[in-house]
């Protein structure tokens, strides 16, 4: 096996990063792009489908003896759960043995767990595995970002990070519409259609899974665990695709950077790097995270709910109305995610975490005095989750591109679990508590305390977000593993063509 010949201990000189950074988008790029991001639009599907059938899985003759409230609560708060364990869990062995097995086998367990819930006949199954489905997109959370933000250029990491992340909601138009399907007993009986959407979802799975086996690993993830041949030999392949398709030499790379390569970095050294060297770069992502999760994971789990208590609209039509506010989702990223380069990250992502929190209190405020209808609420929604996707999205940029090259995977599922824990275990079933009262005020309340979230999470990138549009990662936080200017004048070798030197001492041994 490859990785059996990786040698770590050796201190190396190395451009690929520069070369990585200084190639023009190309087909290759979009290859990375559909064969990783497209994971999300499952994700997507997955958790509009289960909100949306919620009424449809408590009634007689589903197949299942479950409440709506189980559904949108218990079963949301294990989904999530799941995603947070399965953060922790993946994202260690991601930043231990790479992107690439991580991200193949994390989907494989996404996959057989959608599966298996697609024959669901009682509630603890159900439950089993939407935990265990959470479990494996929670490794993806980590595995995925990582290896995009490495393989995708400078210039471009922002947009694109926002874009696939939001691509999430690709799926939710999707899963909204094919609810409808799901809960028209006219064309399928009622313990039939809900186990097709999810049976639809892994095989979605399986294609997104065939499709990756071209993806390569992270030559910055390989340069740094002592397979810098392996490195060379996967950027020089991308350069001979991209000149290939540019029909002209690619531009000089500028900037070199020396590591001492080793195979992991310890937990400890981990905490050391992100709580006291980062300390307000952890700060900055906490808020981040947190502020998003307690508005998604709460809020837009109980939408459905929302249109049929306080506005009478029929459980098979709620779909419809789901499938604009996700439109409105995708659209933030995607026209937003370009200025993310241009204008720069402090700028976006205070402005869209405060814009959608001071719309979102307007919107409470228009709900509290019974102006709002079911299309109004609906568009308030819309506009709303314009910024706020487009600010979510930017919260897992931010934690994969601010930490150490060989803390990002753990980084990435550290934050992403603790933040979704807070707002994204607590919030449905606070939010399901909220809505079934149906109160106007109980429900305002949620809608007040997640529109506070965002506007404080705004606040503090206002303050703490790092300029790291178009830099590269290693300029924006020096690896661990980097060395420093006088062990490298220390250090002698001899240059190959484009590729790492090895510039550990005579004298030196193996760390």
């Amino acid at each position: 096996m490859a990785s059996a010949e990786a040698d770590t201990g050796r201190t190396v000189t190395t451009d690929i990063p520069a070369r990585l950074d200084r190639l023009p988008w190309s087909r290759w790029h979009w290859t990375i792009v559909i064969g990783l991001g497209t994971v999300w639009i499952l994700d997507g599907l997955e958790v509009t489908v289960v909100g949306n059938i919620a009424s449809r899985l408590s009634e007689p003759g589903s197949g299942l003896s479950i409440s709506s409230g189980q559904v949108t609560g218990v079963a949301a708060a294990l989904y999530v759960a799941g995603a947070c364990v399965g953060a922790l869990f993946w994202g260690r062995l991601t930043d231990r043995y790479g992107r690439k097995k991580l991200f193949m086998i994390t989907l494989a367990v996404y996959l057989a767990a959608t599966a298996l819930t697609a024959v669901s006949f009682d509630a603890w199954w159900f439950f089993l595995f939407r935990f265990l489905t959470g479990f494996g997109i929670g490794g993806e959370y980590a595995a995925i970002n990582s290896a995009i933000d490495e393989l995708i250029p400078a210039n471009y990491r922002g947009r694109v990070d926002l874009i696939i992340n939001g691509s999430f909601w690709v799926g939710a138009i999707g899963g909204s519409l094919l609810s409808i399907l799901a809960l028209n007993t006219d064309i399928l009986a009622a313990n039939m259609g809900w186990r097709l959407t999810f049976a639809l979802g892994a095989v979605l799975a399986l294609v997104i899974l065939l499709v990756r086996r071209h993806v390569p690993e992270s030559p910055r993830w390989l340069l740094i665990h002592g397979r810098e041949r392996e490195a060379e030999e996967v950027v020089a392949g991308i350069e001979r695709e991209v000149e290939a398709e540019q029909g002209k030499p690619l531009a000089a790379p500028h900037g070199e950077i020396t590591i001492h390569q080793r195979p992991s970095v310890s937990f400890l050294e981990i905490a050391r790097t992100v709580f006291a060297d980062y300390r307000k770069r952890a700060v900055l992502g906490f808020s981040l995270f947190i502020g998003q999760a307690f508005l998604y994971n709460a809020i837009t789990f109980g939408f459905g709910a929302i249109l049929t208590k306080f506005f009478d609209v029929p459980s098979d039509h709620t779909g419809y109305y789901f499938a604009v506010i996700a439109a409105g989702n995708f659209l933030g990223p995607l026209l937003l995610g370009k200025l993310f380069d241009t204008v720069g990250r402090r700028v976006m992502i205070s402005s869209t975490y405060l814009l959608s929190g001071l719309l979102l209190f307007g919107t409470a405020w228009l709900f509290d005095r019974g102006s709002l209808s079911a299309g109004t609420l609906t568009a308030c929604w819309c506009v709303v989750l314009f910024f706020a996707s487009a600010g979510a999205s930017s919260a897992y940029l931010t934690v994969s591109e601010i930490f150490p090259m060989e803390t990002r995977a753990m980084s990435i599922a550290f934050f992403y679990a603790v933040g979704t824990a807070a707002g994204g275990i607590s919030g449905p079933v606070l939010f399901a508590d909220l809505t079934s009262t149906g109160k106007v005020g109980d429900t305002v309340l949620a809608f007040q305390i997640g529109a506070g979230l965002m506007c404080a999470a705004g606040l503090v990138a206002a303050f703490l977000a790092v300029n790291a549009e178009r830099r590269s990662l290693e300029d924006i936080a020096k690896p661990l593993t980097a060395v420093t200017g006088k062990a490298k004048a220390a250090a002698k070798g001899t240059k190959g063509n484009n590729g790492p030197r090895d510039v550990t001492p005579p004298s030196s041994s193996p760390a």
